[in-house]
């Protein structure tokens, strides 16, 4: 690898930027990526230089930062240093408190069989973050999941996990029966998921069906807000889902307290916008007391609220699809906009089959939405403080233009850090 400054010259720049007693740890290439993990104490922040790593084995964090002082991962340069992963998992996460932060990262595998994950966070992974990343081409990009390492071999999940402000896709159909699901957690609470965007997941082989992302395993007190998922963006094909609580179920082994009864406890659902999903936008299954504020879903089914242990408070939500509990789920609406035409959908925004909801006429949602929530700002963060909240995402209350497009120079969404 060929890199435009010296190591001299790389520590002067990180020290100016790094926290009160931290130790800098530069890396230029794997080998020396794989030190540093090895040796990080808490504080430390690994800085990689720009450029391109092949990585052919996993990269194992053991070693656990604290939550006053977490170990840090970063590119110098944001997105500037690639790690090209050509194994089942790249970095398998089982220490807590660390930050990975300005990554790009891509499966480069064989067989599709063989990338698996770009994160693995497996029991002791409390406090991960991951924020600022761009990552594609594997079939689980993040996986989540306890192990049977407490007492008397009960499983412990990694908990209160953030997922901030990240790119997941694919470049392509994935040819695996393996699932394909691009944030896939079983277990653990207080998982945040915000203002990522997904899009582009397909399972070729197999049954076919991709979610964008799920928390299961009877894990509780999830939350997704502020997330753009594109179910289709550049390609079509297979069954694809957004959001979900449950996902495909669990095998009782796997989930907290040995029991899948309920798949997910106290989760939350706003302000996100879905669209192009060949099947719902969200799934809710086996998800017990949920709340499904202010999303707006377009060219999806729906939402579904499905089997007994289902139950959710479902309001301000504008969708083009419908609204259906199934199989025992219970709901209570309030403010909905459900089974809106496309035509109609597509009078309102300026072109939602790109993700562009700005607005040409949304005289029917102004205004229009339910009392009782407690979602106080939108998609964009703009406050909802000019009487009735608006019904779906965004606010449309003229103080700020929300500009929803992955690409927009002012979206909260920043472009694709690969091309």
């Amino acid at each position: 690898m060929t890199h435009g400054s010296t190591g001299m010259l790389l520590l002067v720049a990180l020290a100016a930027s790094a926290p009160a007693g931290a130790v800098i740890r530069p890396v230029s290439d794997v080998a020396g990526l794989q030190a540093a993990l090895a040796a990080a104490d808490p504080g430390d922040e690994i800085v990689l230089a720009a450029g391109s790593y092949l990585v052919e084995s996993n990269l194992n964090v053991t070693r656990s930062g604290t939550p006053c002082a977490p170990i840090r991962l970063r590119a110098a340069t944001a997105h500037a240093a690639l790690l090209r992963f050509d194994t089942v998992e790249g970095l398998r996460v089982a220490a807590s408190d660390w930050r990975f932060e300005d990554l790009s990262i891509q499966g480069e595998c064989g067989s599709d069989d063989s990338c698996e994950h770009a994160f693995h966070l497996l029991s002791a992974a409390d406090r991960t973050v991951l924020r600022n990343n761009r990552v594609r081409d594997f079939n689980a990009p993040v996986k989540g999941n306890g192990e049977p390492v407490g007492p008397g071999g009960t499983y412990v999940f990694p908990d209160d996990v953030l997922i901030e402000r990240n790119h997941f896709h694919g470049t392509r159909a994935r040819n695996t029966a393996n699932p394909v699901t691009m944030i896939d957690v079983v277990g653990g609470r207080r998982w945040i998921v915000r203002g990522n965007l997904i899009y582009d997941f397909q399972k070729a082989l197999g049954d076919g069906i991709s979610y964008a992302a799920f928390l299961k395993g009877n894990s509780r007190d999830g939350l997704f807000e502020r997330n753009l998922v594109m179910c289709a963006r550049n390609f079509t094909g297979g069954t694809r889902l957004g959001l979900s609580l449950g996902g495909g179920g669990t095998a009782p082994q796997f989930c907290e307290d040995g029991s899948c009864n309920t798949e997910h406890q106290n989760g939350i659902l706003r302000n996100n916008l879905i669209v192009n999903c060949s099947d719902v936008g969200i799934y809710l299954n086996r998800a017990q007391n949920t709340l499904v504020d202010h999303n707006t879903l377009y060219a999806t089914t729906g939402i579904d609220v499905r089997f007994a242990t289902s139950s959710a408070t479902l309001r301000n939500n504008a969708l083009t699809g419908a609204i259906r509990n199934r199989d025992g789920g219970t709901s209570t609406q309030s403010g909905n906009l459900a089974n809106v035409a496309l035509a109609t959908m597509q009078a309102w925004f300026q072109d939602p089959v790109n993700a562009d909801f700005r607005a040409l006429d949304v005289a029917a949602l102004v205004d229009q939405g339910a009392g009782g929530t407690a979602v106080i700002d939108d998609y964009c963060g703009d406050d909802r403080d000019d009487g009735l909240n608006d019904i779906g995402a965004v606010e449309y209350d003229g103080e700020a233009d929300c500009d929803t497009r992955p690409d927009a120079p002012a979206s909260v969404i920043l472009a694709d850090g690969f091309e």
